[in-house]
């Protein structure tokens, strides 16, 4: 009995650890849409960018398009890959959702980077990464762009690299109806460290974090441990 008692509580505790990472890593997503691409018109790919394409022609709120948006590349993404994969899913779209509306309820809580757009596409792209890859590492998706992406590509055959270019292209050819040329090259320099980002926090561990240290701690020690000039004086012969 307390053995199985435990089991409930290590299970207990994984979930909520795994919850309390998909909602932080919604709030951060959220947060750098709703406070800099909205602000600053630089715009996603894939589901994201075309959540703000209908944010910029229709005035759809995000809490409602981001949803909406969800739930169809979901339903696609069920006939054609099954259900398996929805559960944690499901949370983070709950999250996302969630968060835009309490991000929505405020003003912007940050500057305003629209004359500085390099800026504006690193910091988005960085808010993007993080806040997706830390959904990403527990098993979800913090929107539909995955679902979608994992569809295109059963139907077709490609990689699910080239289903994303695909999507992220498409949507922001759609963006060129508000978003001047030049600008969407920072778009593209924002889809480009997002997906960088994504695939460093899905990946990185505590393991890695130590192999670095001490990597840099080895470079170190022939600077300061090593050498003749840290060796004893040798003792001249008579």
């Amino acid at each position: 009995m307390g053995q199985a008692r435990d089991m409930r509580r290590l299970r207990a505790a994984r979930f909520l650890k795994k919850l309390a990472i998909v909602l932080l890593g919604a709030a951060i997503f959220t947060f750098g849409v709703h406070n800099i691409h909205e602000v600053t018109g630089i715009t996603e790919g894939g589901v994201i960018g075309f959540m703000l394409f209908l944010n910029k022609w229709f005035a759809v709120p995000s809490s409602i398009a981001s949803p909406v948006l969800d739930i169809i590349c979901y339903a696609v993404a069920f006939k054609l890959l099954g259900g398996g994969f929805l559960g944690w899913s499901a949370i983070a779209t709950t999250a996302v959702a969630g968060f835009y509306r309490v991000w929505e309820s405020f003003p912007p809580m940050l500057p305003d980077f629209s004359g500085d757009p390099l800026i504006a596409a690193i910091l988005g792209g960085l808010f993007v990464g993080v806040g997706v890859g830390l959904v990403v590492r527990q098993g979800g998706s913090a929107g539909g762009d995955d679902a979608l992406a994992l569809s295109i590509s059963k139907v077709t055959g490609w990689r699910v690299g080239r289903c994303y270019l695909f999507t992220d292209l498409s949507v922001l050819a759609l963006s060129l109806s508000y978003i001047p040329v030049e600008r969407i090259a920072w778009s593209l320099i924002t889809v480009t460290i997002s997906s960088a980002v994504i695939d460093v926090v899905g990946e990185i561990s505590w393991d890695h974090v130590h192999e670095l240290g001490e990597a840099l701690r080895e470079r170190r020690l022939p600077r300061f441990g090593s050498g003749k000039a840290l060796q004893p004086c040798e003792e001249r012969s008579e």
